[in-house]
């Protein structure tokens, strides 16, 4: 006949006196015989943080998301930048050109005039002279945002039209640099600026001619 014990375990030397002692439950273990027994000691279980856990995937989740939400952006600027430079300068030289289309809208205009001017020995009209500035850059940036067949002859363009552009700052030395410093004037800044643009360009018409040659290479064709 089996037998069960409940006995009160001690307390340890100096613990308080109000401590509640801990029972020893014996417990039957089966298949050890009619008088086995096992002593099981009941534990309190600290409580399961249920929202930390649940909410330590959610954050991990969206890190995740917002990871692969940034490669993928990268992927798509990485693959279409030459594209994004072309249409953006396009957009620049489209929106510079029209202004001039309409009298005293362009703060460039009396400057690109007065070197226009210097450049033609005065031989031709200032009202044609703005006509024709605004008509190149209008078309300078129709041919960048279109691309194709228009991009080659547009980058020629633009890069004559720079040339003009920066030869203001010996042509117009008054009016582009600081009296007694090297420093540029507000006008002079303008100008100077422009070699963002220049680079830009550099750089779209040098994968464009790289293309060029890779299809000329492809086809057989020297």
């Amino acid at each position: 006949m089996r037998s069960y014990t409940a006995e009160p375990s001690l307390p340890p030397p100096g613990a308080t006196p109000h401590a509640r002692p801990h029972l020893s439950i014996a417990t039957p273990v089966s298949g050890s015989g009619p008088d086995s027994t096992v002593a099981s000691a009941s534990a309190p279980r600290a409580p399961v943080p249920e929202r930390a856990a649940a909410a330590a995937p959610t954050t991990a989740t969206a890190m995740t998301a917002g990871a692969q939400a940034l490669n993928r952006l990268a992927a798509y600027v990485n693959a279409h930048s030459h594209a994004l430079l072309r249409v953006t300068v396009g957009i620049v030289f489209f929106g510079f050109g029209v202004l001039k289309l309409f009298p005293s809208a362009s703060p460039a205009e009396q400057l690109a005039v007065d070197a226009a001017t210097k450049m033609t020995l005065g031989m031709v009209p200032e009202t044609v002279l703005l006509l024709s500035l605004a008509a190149l850059e209008t078309a300078i940036g129709i041919g960048l945002i279109v691309g194709r067949r228009l991009l080659r002859p547009a980058l020629v363009a633009f890069f004559l039209h720079m040339g003009g552009v920066f030869s203001t700052l010996l042509l117009l030395p008054d009016a582009m640099w600081q009296p007694h410093s090297p420093a540029p004037t507000m006008e002079g800044q303008y100008v100077v600026k422009n070699v963002v643009l220049v680079a830009v360009c550099l750089v779209v018409a040098a994968h464009e001619w790289s293309r060029g040659d890779r299809s000329r290479a492809g086809n057989g064709t020297g």
